[in-house]
């Protein structure tokens, strides 16, 4: 990724910096140039890939992953916010047991394939907004009162001071939770705003390289 792709820094609001400062966001914006849409079948390329991932995470891999340091260190911090990791599991012990449950990584589409390859590559998860409802950059803050993800509608209010990813007007996401459905990538989808979240013991090159895999992916022509 060159210096004009580089991901961007997300903002964090002041209590969050102050508690947790070595938390951040990073964000690229991507289109989806396959002929493809987001939630259409894969191409094969992108199947063939799942498949070979499928025969790397076998019995001891899927055993072991957790004290890998990548995933270990979101294990460490989801205790730290209060999270247990056996259960709400992390984004690539969720994938690796989805796997053993399934027999292999099966397809799921275009989008949601190239962020689970990414996320098996790295164990950093990667999540995929429809970049035309995000208004402004994405950042890290607590929960208001009463607030709902996205737009509201019949979603249940938030915990108060709960951790979520925000732009300038809304809560988008949980912290690690899938994005609202406003806001997720739907078929006519193809502009699109790539995060992950880098916590304490993840180098940031394993999270620029899991918003790489997925914007080249996506972008191959």
């Amino acid at each position: 990724m060159n210096a004009a792709e580089e991901p961007l820094l997300g903002w964090l609001a002041a209590e969050v910096e102050q508690e947790l400062p070595e938390l951040a966001l990073l964000s690229t914006d991507a289109r989806i140039a396959r002929e493809e849409a987001a939630t259409e079948l894969s191409p094969p390329d992108i199947r063939a890939r799942l498949r070979a991932l499928s025969d790397r995470f076998r019995g001891a891999r899927a055993v072991s992953i957790r004290r890998e340091p990548v995933p270990a260190a979101y294990r460490v911090f989801f205790r730290h916010i209060g999270l247990d990791p056996d259960v709400e599991h992390t984004p690539i012990e969720a994938a690796v047991l989805e796997r053993m449950l399934r027999g292999g990584f099966l397809s799921g589409g275009l989008l949601e394939d190239v962020l689970l390859i990414a996320l098996i590559d790295t164990a950093v998860a990667v999540w995929a907004l429809d970049a035309e409802s995000v208004d402004g950059p994405l950042g890290i803050r607590p929960s208001r009162a009463g607030e709902r993800l996205g737009d509201g509608g019949e979603l249940e209010e938030l915990p108060v001071g709960s951790l979520v990813v925000a732009d300038s007007t809304s809560a988008l996401a949980s912290l690690f939770g899938e994005p609202a459905a406003a806001h997720s990538a739907g078929r006519a989808t193809r502009a699109l705003r790539l995060y992950a979240i880098q916590v304490p013991g993840v180098p940031r090159i394993y999270v620029e390289e899991a918003l790489w895999s997925c914007r080249s992916a996506l972008e191959l022509t």
